[in-house]
């Protein structure tokens, strides 16, 4: 039986594990909870699930929180205030880690987890963009990491534990989100930007998605997760959504990874891996590939894809400034204090004041997102 702790339990990734783990209760068991602020939803799961132990992270009156979820887990631990998922983790017998954690709140308990020599299940995408080295060195000491990203989940399968050195290209798919026939994207409501096409995700990184921001991260990703150098990344618009990663190999041959949009298939792979379980979405007919298309993206038609891109390749402390940015950008715009079109404009400023350092610990990261994140509340205000 393996033991989950589930991160972000009441988010999209987190309540998608949650049925992940109903369809399998001979199999997996849930030993764990955390969710950021919402104590209803993680009450309500704690009675559903009865994990040991519980954990929130904010909460306007911590002892009215903890004093509810100990009425919904009798006799489990329970963790309220900032920190509680770490803390969670490091006191919960549990053999994986499902992180669903959205934005760079997200690094430290990765780090935790892979601290404990536990498996990783990866969804949030901070935890690589900002801290790519940190885990790769926390790797080498223990742990296993398995991404959940449907398209890392595809390059997974596709590379199949190859060496690098014979792969040619790995080339990530992207639906183009919401507004990929929008006559003039900077202009788009928040209404139109959070009408995903294809994926049910949370509001930033649909957003994201809808700038293709979430590409340029995943690029990130794939550089930290499959060791390979920018030369050898590529993202191509794909709006059927059906394929979600290609790899060329140095032989000539194309290897690509093909199936329904269902976050419920990666996240499963993630706790199965290397296996295959039964159950989780039906596999597609070969019918349902015919006419799908493939295109390159446009230089400059994304600006914050394209500036993504740039802080990948420059590395360092240049992707936390960047994904700082983006989150305090993302927000003014969904709490309408800019349109959509300011967000990459604000990501662009900032990236113009950031001097990249080589990345050292959890504690400068966490200055240098702080120091990133005042940049951007600035430049929010100046508009």
């Amino acid at each position: 039986m393996q033991r989950l702790a589930v991160l972000g339990s009441t988010g999209s990734i987190g309540t998608q594990a949650l049925d992940v783990a109903a369809r399998h209760p001979e199999r997996l068991a849930v030993a764990g909870l955390a969710a950021g602020a919402s104590l209803d939803g993680l009450c309500a799961q704690a009675r559903r699930w009865r994990p040991k132990a519980v954990a929130l992270e904010r909460s306007n009156d911590a002892a009215a929180a903890r004093a509810r979820l100990s009425e919904a887990v009798p006799g489990g631990r329970v963790f309220v205030g900032p920190g509680a998922a770490v803390q969670l983790i490091a006191e919960t017998a549990c053999d994986t880690v499902v992180n669903g954690i959205v934005g760079a709140a997200g690094l430290a308990p990765s780090l935790a987890t892979l601290g404990r020599g536990l498996r990783l299940a990866l969804a949030n995408k901070e935890t690589l963009v900002v801290g790519g080295p940190l885990v790769r060195a926390a790797l080498a000491r223990g742990g296993t990491l398995v991404p959940v990203d449907s398209e890392h989940s595809a390059a997974l399968q596709c590379l199949a534990g190859r060496p690098r050195e014979e792969v040619a290209r790995l080339t990530l798919t992207a639906s183009g989100g919401a507004l990929r026939d929008h006559p003039d994207w900077r202009r788009a409501s928040r209404d139109q930007v959070l009408r995903h096409p294809v994926w049910a995700m949370g509001p930033r990184i649909t957003v994201d998605s809808a700038l293709l921001f979430n590409k340029g991260l995943e690029l990130i990703e794939a550089h930290w997760l499959f060791d390979l150098e920018w030369a050898r990344l590529d993202a191509v618009l794909h709006p059927q959504a059906r394929v979600h990663a290609l790899v060329a190999f140095t032989d000539g041959s194309l290897v690509a990874q093909a199936a329904e949009a269902d976050m419920r298939l990666p996240i499963q792979l993630a706790l199965s891996w290397p296996g295959h379980w039964p159950g989780s979405i039906a596999a597609l007919a070969p019918a349902a590939l015919a006419g799908l298309s493939f295109a390159p993206i446009p230089p400059g038609l994304y600006p914050a894809f394209d500036l993504a891109g740039a802080a990948g390749r420059a590395g360092g402390t240049a992707p936390c400034a960047l994904n700082a940015a983006d989150e305090t950008a993302v927000a003014a715009f969904l709490e309408g204090r800019v349109p959509l079109g300011a967000v990459p404009e604000v990501i662009a400023e900032v990236m113009d004041g950031h001097r990249a350092e080589a990345v050292e610990s959890l504690a400068q990261l966490e200055a240098v997102d702080a120091g990133a994140r005042a940049a951007a509340r600035a430049a929010v205000g100046r508009r």
